[in-house]
């Protein structure tokens, strides 16, 4: 699959999600304290980006 969201973590040993298209890291959250609130961070993205406003501030 060219697209995926990948759970890691970072340094400070909080979970992040970022996400890759043709393996280049698209964005990335913020840090979280357990597995669960990245894999909520996942579904909300899922269920709320597709409905999302654009902003141009260009």
């Amino acid at each position: 699959m060219a697209h995926k969201f990948e759970i890691w973590k970072d340094k400070k040993g909080e979970f992040r999600v970022r996400f890759k298209y043709n393996s280049e890291i698209i964005f990335s959250t913020e840090g979280y304290s357990s597995k669960a609130s990245a894999k909520n961070a996942i579904s909300s993205i899922l269920k709320n980006g597709p409905n999302a406003e654009i902003e141009d501030n260009s």
